[in-house]
């Protein structure tokens, strides 16, 4: 198994990350992965993202391994922005290999459903009247429910 989490301020290769879940394996068959962007709706200027640096990397590898613990999976690659982000910029990957797509897709979808939720980031939105920070939705919780 080979999983790897990076929080980082630079951008990253959707391309060469998700060729990146296969590379040297012959038994991989099924990819799913997860590009999320900063949405630009409204009023959105920008959106900066703080974390605790050793906190926010052990949440996201017990993330990772919670699925890899419900689904066969061969590889896992999570990156996470942080920092000042403008709208339409690369903000989260999420990409999982498994030998069967329902795994794949199952646990992409747990991942990413728990690191909207779980994962000790603090989001502050900037608009034209001013700033604030953010809470996690309450969509956001009840898409956690399917996990339980």
């Amino acid at each position: 198994m080979s999983s790897q989490v990076s929080v980082q301020h630079e951008d990253f290769d959707v391309g060469a990350e998700t060729a990146g879940l296969s590379r040297g394996r012959s038994d991989t068959g099924a990819i799913a992965s997860f590009l999320g962007l900063v949405r630009g709706d409204g009023a959105l200027a920008a959106m900066t993202l703080e974390h605790y640096p050793a906190m926010t990397e052990k949440a996201l590898a017990g993330i990772v391994a919670e699925a890899e613990s419900r689904w066969p999976l061969l590889a896992v690659r999570v990156i996470h922005r942080v920092g000042r982000l403008l709208p339409g910029e690369r903000i989260v990957f999420v990409g999982v290999a498994s030998s069967h797509r329902q795994a794949a897709f199952e646990a992409c979808a747990f991942i990413m459903d728990y690191l909207k939720t779980r994962a000790p980031f603090w989001k502050k939105e900037e608009t034209p009247a001013g700033s604030r920070w953010v809470d996690a939705r309450e969509s956001d919780e009840a898409a956690l429910t399917r996990w339980a």
